[in-house]
């Protein structure tokens, strides 16, 4: 399962981190559609954030941005979507990805 990490800040209610950990193990390497689909989600995703504002990941089964102060709006933005469109692969296939909010 993919387990999804997201952290909001409290005053300010915008998303400061986003990290996902895991494979769903839907199907095989190569031709799973819920990893590919979360992939190009946070490749894509991270690739739109101002790259000196955060800390970055991208491996094998592990990726997380983390902001280094509150991000700004257009980056705010950007991680919303991030959320989103992550919200709607879950809804498709609930059993392999898990999204928590901290």
């Amino acid at each position: 399962m993919i387990r999804v990490v997201i952290k909001i800040d409290e005053s300010s209610e915008k998303i400061t981190s986003i990290e996902v950990k895991g494979h769903s193990g839907k199907d095989v390497y190569g031709k799973d559609l819920v990893c590919a689909a979360v992939s190009a989600i946070i490749t894509g995703g991270f690739n739109a954030l101002d790259p000196k504002g955060y800390d970055f990941l991208i491996d094998e089964g592990h990726a997380y941005a983390k902001s280094k102060q509150l991000p700004s709006d257009n980056d705010a933005v950007v991680l919303r979507t991030i959320y989103t469109q992550l919200q709607t692969v879950k809804e498709a296939d609930p059993d392999f990805i898990k999204i928590e909010i901290l």
